[in-house]
């Protein structure tokens, strides 16, 4: 599990069957003082996650491949929270 920005919305019109109706968003890492760490990735978005919001990312492909039900979903990444505030 990751932290991670929503940096923006993929909008495509051509996917994989097991993405149509899903939202994937761009998010970029970030590490434990909140400064961009790695290169962004894309992720599943059940959340409703909004720009720039910091969201906790899911890295287990088989857990988001269950989620969508295709196993062979090309699919990898999932938000699972939105944080609110930062900690400490």
């Amino acid at each position: 599990m990751i932290l991670a920005r929503v940096d923006g919305v993929i909008v495509t019109t051509i996917c994989h069957p097991s993405m149509v109706g899903c939202r994937t968003i761009i998010c970029q890492p970030l590490d434990d003082q909140g400064r961009e760490e790695g290169a962004p990735i894309l992720a599943l978005d059940p959340q409703g996650a909004g720009q720039h919001e910091r969201v906790l990312v899911s890295t287990d492909g088989s857990h988001t491949r269950e989620f969508v039900k295709d196993p062979r979903s090309p699919l990898r990444n999932m938000i699972l929270a939105i944080v609110d505030a930062k900690a400490g």
